[in-house]
């Protein structure tokens, strides 16, 4: 079950960084600083969700289910603070802020490859 799940989470981490290829062409053929907002998007929903699958399916133990739901939380609560802290960093160090490129981008990655999950995952 572990590595079933463990290559599921890897074929949706794929597809999220195809989808963030995507969004940074998109971005680009308007302006470079959209491509490099909806980059910056897309990667962060990108390495917060592998973040979310390391500290859950790395640590899996299957003899120890009780664990595996306090992981979930905790990986979650690590990919909330990564998301936050990106935001606050680009929001802080980037300037002038693109944030249609940027959360638009976020939003697609993060949304449209689990909408596709029985696709890529089978």
């Amino acid at each position: 079950m572990q590595n079933l799940d463990a290559r599921r989470a890897k074929r949706l981490l794929f597809a999220q960084a195809a989808a963030t290829l995507v969004v940074t062409l998109l971005g680009l053929m308007f302006s470079p600083r959209a491509g490099l907002f909806a980059f910056v998007g897309g990667a962060t929903a990108t390495l917060a969700n592998a973040l979310f699958a390391y500290w859950v399916f790395g640590r899996y133990r299957a003899g120890e289910p009780g664990r595996l739901v306090a992981q979930f939380y905790g990986a979650e609560i690590i990919k909330l603070g990564f998301i936050a802290a990106a935001f606050a960093a680009v929001i802080i160090w980037l300037d002038p802020l693109s944030p249609v490129a940027l959360f638009g981008a976020f939003f697609v990655v993060q949304v449209l490859p689990p909408l596709l999950a029985n696709r890529i995952a089978a």
